[in-house]
């Protein structure tokens, strides 16, 4: 019933995702969502994420940003990274994430999606066949309001890690 919303892997960061394991799995291309899942909503890039996206790019990956936000935006988040991207991606429709498959140049089994949310994120790259991370979305104030969403797909990560079918698809990728 869920399993349109369940990720191949669910981990606490983009910081947790061994990228070598994946890069030894065969995967060549990384896709991320930007907003709750590289950097609080709205924020700049960081040190740490400008680090992250040299060392996997040196590893060999190619990297793309796929975000429901504008060019402006996106633009001021890549001033210290190199990498593609799709801006207005009006995810979780398809047509985002097909684009991103022909811009890589890369087969979708060597594509790997990184986002926070189910209902966006994941169910686009689900519904392209693209294998998928779930990060915990990033959070300042951890006793700040959640909104219904996030409510439901608490709920639906429930039914996925009781799912040993399609939980863990990738086994450890964790660092």
């Amino acid at each position: 019933m869920f399993k349109r919303f369940y990720p191949y892997a669910y981990v606490d960061s983009v910081f947790a995702i061994d990228y070598q394991k994946l890069y030894h799995m065969g995967y060549r291309g990384l896709i991320f969502d930007i907003d709750n899942t590289l950097v609080h909503h709205g924020d700049d890039s960081t040190p740490e994420i400008d680090d992250l996206f040299f060392r996997i790019q040196n590893m060999g990956f190619q990297t793309l940003l796929l975000s429901n936000n504008t060019e402006e935006r996106i633009q001021s988040f890549l001033k210290n990274i190199d990498s593609l991207y799709i801006d207005d991606a009006r995810k979780p429709e398809t047509a985002g994430y097909y684009k991103a498959i022909e811009m890589l140049g890369l087969e979708k089994e060597k594509i790997m999606f990184v986002g926070d949310q189910v209902f966006t994120d994941i169910l686009g790259a689900n519904q392209c066949g693209l294998a998928s991370i779930l990060v915990k979305f990033i959070r300042i104030d951890e006793n700040a309001p959640i909104g219904k969403r996030r409510h439901v797909e608490n709920i639906i990560l429930k039914f996925y890690r009781r799912n040993k079918k399609y939980r863990d698809r990738l086994g450890d990728i964790t660092v």
